[in-house]
């Protein structure tokens, strides 16, 4: 597994009935390259591109994903690239329940689970909760039972009034860096539904969070953003890290992301080890 990166769709995405040029020329748009640089970068002519985007020439299925490899489309959308060309799905798209998905699945419950006694999840591409270690129920008791319900959005948990926004002690912080990683997502990947999210997110109420605290004193302070959240035994206090799958071949895989949280200081480590001791239930 290696470091996450990001994705998201505009106004103006193809659909699936539209040729593989509106196709590419969307993606190379987004990229903000010109035919020329593209042409270089895929090794082609730039007329023999241009033929490709106005319809006058068909791409190879080859030639399909070798644009796809050099604009760095995600592979949901590579799919659809090779299907407006004419040629069927390349990468398979299966539930992590999916029998085929086993090992994988045990992957992600091993990591989530080596984690502990430090919080870790894992989330679709929607920010939808797939797998969650022992920690995680613990930090979102108190929300309100529809925010706890599946399909939990993780985000629409975090900054909800009556989801963990109120227990946040830096939340006009956190709330502006998962704002943020939202929108580098939607810029690079296209997806509406993302953006919905993005602005359903941004018009959440910002609630009086009256145990602010200053971020934390760390010597990563300024280098990441702390995650602070208070808790009956104290504000307990992150940093974190995203995972993705480093060479994935499924759509799933790809598109999944581990969330993992270390303590920013001793007091939350602390804390948190001996909340992972206490017995179940």
């Amino acid at each position: 597994m290696t470091t996450t990166r990001t994705h998201s769709t505009a106004a103006g995405q193809p659909g699936a009935r539209d040729p593989f040029g509106a196709h590419l020329r969307h993606w190379r748009t987004r990229r903000r390259l010109s035919q020329l640089d593209l042409a270089q970068e895929a090794e082609v002519s730039t007329r023999h591109l241009s033929y490709v985007e106005t319809g006058r020439a068909a791409p190879s299925r080859e030639m399909v994903l070798r644009l796809a490899e050099r604009l760095d489309v995600p592979l949901r959308e590579r799919n659809a690239l090779l299907v407006a060309a004419g040629f069927a799905p390349m990468y398979r798209q299966r539930s992590l329940d999916d029998p085929a998905m086993a090992s994988a699945r045990r992957a992600v419950d091993l990591v989530l689970k080596g984690h502990e006694p430090f919080p870790a999840l894992a989330v679709d591409r929607h920010w939808n909760l797939v797998a969650h270690n022992a920690l995680v129920p613990m930090l979102m008791a108190g929300a309100a039972p529809e925010l706890v319900k599946a399909p939990i959005n993780v985000l629409r948990l975090s900054l909800h009034p009556d989801g963990l926004a109120s227990r946040i002690a830096n939340l006009a912080q956190w709330r502006a860096h998962l704002l943020e990683r939202l929108q580098q997502q939607i810029a690079a990947t296209g997806d509406t539904v993302l953006q919905a999210l993005h602005d359903e997110l941004e018009a959440y109420p910002t609630p009086q969070v009256s145990h602010d605290t200053p971020a934390a004193d760390t010597e990563l302070s300024g280098v990441v953003v702390p995650f602070q959240l208070a808790t009956p035994n104290g504000v307990l206090s992150f940093i974190s890290t995203t995972t993705i799958f480093g060479t994935p071949v499924d759509v799933t895989l790809q598109e999944l992301a581990v969330e993992s949280f270390f303590p920013a200081d001793a007091q939350t480590a602390a804390a948190l080890t001996a909340l992972a001791a206490q017995p179940a239930g």
